[in-house]
């Protein structure tokens, strides 16, 4: 199949995918011990065992990200990476960062033809769109330093092993989205033989999906650890892998992997504090910057979702993500000025100039180029555990499934977070944005995130958990579900689903969900000077949050997609 055509099968496999709504109730699940809120039923299960094993919701956490790696392997996959923030009832706090990275081989040039121009589709399908994978290093080191003592890493893999080797029941949306990607499994004969059904038909609800390639990866990981993936048998697939095309990564990328800790992004707001991701993640440094720019409004007297309430936030987003443009990058290779973007005085400054009467053209708003591409196909969640540790993870492999390569013979696939670099300053990538130098790639570097994952504290103590996939969406998603709780009271349910929007400096619109806005406040923010469109892929994000007061603890999971809340 020719490249031009796959790009348009996967660019109608991720509309198709993310425009699907579902059901939930309308409450938020309730509990005394402890809750996990994530995209698939199965892995808030495991978590929750976990907890009520003597786990703490570190060992949750670590479970929950390789049941995901089985059961939700769109997005949850173990050959990606993430970000985990944990707020510890012993007052430690900590951000992990097992973000990918550029294998050593390349280079700032890789995905340009000998004039210069970008070549369709390298950074995207090919296997030199692969990152050196960082799951299964992270989740184990925050194992090791910050769970209980009780759970052993055979505990926590044992879940994951057990659904990938004896299988488990697809639900009508697991079953839906494996139908969606069928071409895209056809193309690789290794992800065909797992997700591809013999009797040709389609999957359907209650079929039982087994994955015994990744059940013994899993296997080898809990008796070698890292070096069950990053060495020995699975390092030579996964090498073997990159052979069938113009992969890059080498056994030096395995073992040199490492993931690493981050100074937290503080920040206040009221009498409510902020813990959340720094960079190569620039989403919680924007979080806190768009923040303290709201700080200086009385936000509920403006009304929720009203034409001033969106107006005022748009003209935040827009100067955060013109911030984002030209200061964010993985810091071991740039100098990223948090204390300035974190700090109330500049955010007093970059909004004094805000009109409630008018927008601001994105081109009068000083940056140096567009931020870079991260896609959709991501997943968060959350885990609250009776002690009161908190963590919130969020974690992705780019597009849904990655690229479409499966390592052969180990059952997960690799991501595509290389082009979450800048392939070329000024050019648009397959989302229509583009970036600039700060985000450029270089060997062994990290490329930005928009991840978010947050936990706001109240009296010192977590009091939310959140955090949400959607790329460029997620900071602005996060931003919007916290004003929900602490601003308009709502509960965490009617806080992650309620209709969210989105602004990001360029393109100079504001995007909306369907039904998201009223007839009339549309033309009021077009008579402000607002351009209004549907948002790309219909609906914003898929929030997963944990509410906790002195009653106990409330799990909300965003009606937008199959969501589980599970407590006890």
């Amino acid at each position: 199949m020719k490249l031009s055509k796959f790009i348009k099968i996967s660019a109608s496999i991720i509309l198709t995918h993310s425009i699907l709504v579902f059901p939930a109730s309308s409450d938020p699940v309730f509990s005394k011990n402890g809750m996990v809120v994530s995209t698939s039923r199965q892995a808030s299960e495991a978590g929750i065992e976990i907890l009520k094993k003597g786990g703490n919701a570190v060992d949750a956490a670590v479970t929950i990200g390789f049941v995901l790696a089985v059961t939700s392997s769109s997005n949850g996959n173990i050959g990606g990476g993430g970000f985990m923030v944990g707020a510890m009832s012993d007052n430690t706090m900590f951000t992990l960062d097992y973000r990918e990275k550029a294998p050593l081989a390349a280079h700032q040039d890789m995905y340009l033809d000998p004039d210069g121009n970008i070549v369709e589709g390298m950074s995207l399908y090919s296997r030199a769109a692969c990152g050196v994978p960082g799951s299964v290093d992270g989740l184990l080191k925050a194992l090791r330093d910050h769970g209980s003592g009780n759970i052993s890493r055979r505990q926590v893999l044992a879940p994951a092993i057990r659904l990938a080797l004896k299988g488990y029941h697809l639900s009508h949306y697991e079953a839906t989205r494996l139908n969606n990607n069928q071409d895209l499994f056809e193309m690789n004969e290794a992800a065909a033989k797992i997700f591809v059904r013999k009797d040709e038909r389609l999957w359907q609800a209650g079929d039982r999906l087994v994955q015994l390639e990744l059940a013994n990866t899993l296997k080898r990981i809990s008796k070698l650890g890292r070096d069950g993936f990053y060495k020995g048998h699975v390092a030579d697939l996964i090498v073997a892998e990159m052979k069938r095309g113009n992969g890059l990564i080498s056994y030096k990328d395995l073992e040199n992997y490492s993931s690493v800790y981050r100074t937290p992004i503080t920040g206040t707001f009221h009498e409510y504090g902020i813990l959340s991701m720094g960079p190569p993640s620039s989403g919680g440094a924007l979080l806190v910057n768009m923040m303290n720019m709201l700080e200086n409004y009385t936000l509920d007297t403006l009304g929720w979702n009203s034409s001033d309430y969106v107006h005022l936030l748009t003209e935040i987003e827009r100067r955060a993500y013109a911030d984002r443009a030209e200061h964010f990058g993985d810091p071991d290779y740039w100098a990223v000025p948090l204390d300035m973007l974190t700090s109330k005085t500049y955010a007093a400054s970059r909004s004094k100039d805000i009109s409630m009467n008018k927008a601001t053209l994105s081109s009068t708003i000083s940056a140096s180029e567009p931020f870079s591409n991260e896609s959709r196909e991501t997943t968060h969640y959350s885990v609250v555990d009776k002690d009161g540790n908190a963590v919130s993870v969020t974690t992705t492999i780019n597009l849904s499934y990655g690229g479409g390569h499966l390592v052969a013979g180990a059952g997960f696939f690799l991501n595509n977070e290389m082009d979450d670099f800048s392939s070329k300053p000024g050019v648009p990538n397959a989302f229509e944005l583009v970036g600039n130098k700060a985000n450029s790639i270089q060997s062994g570097k990290r490329p930005l995130s928009s991840m978010t994952p947050t936990i706001v504290l109240k009296d010192k103590k977590p009091y939310l958990v959140i955090g949400s996939p959607g790329g460029s969406t997620i900071i602005t998603t996060t931003m919007q579900v916290i004003l929900n709780v602490v601003i308009f009271r709502m509960d965490i349910k009617e806080a992650v689903s309620s209709p969210r929007f989105h602004s990001q400096w360029l393109p100079d619109v504001i995007m909306m969900e369907p039904r998201g806005l009223s007839k009339d406040v549309i033309k009021n923010l077009t008579s402000r000077g607002h351009t209004l469109i549907p948002y790309r892929w219909g609906y914003i994000g898929e929030a997963n949050g944990i509410l906790i007061d002195k009653n106990g603890f409330y799990g909300g999971g965003d009606s937008r997609g199959e969501t589980s809340s599970v407590g006890y």
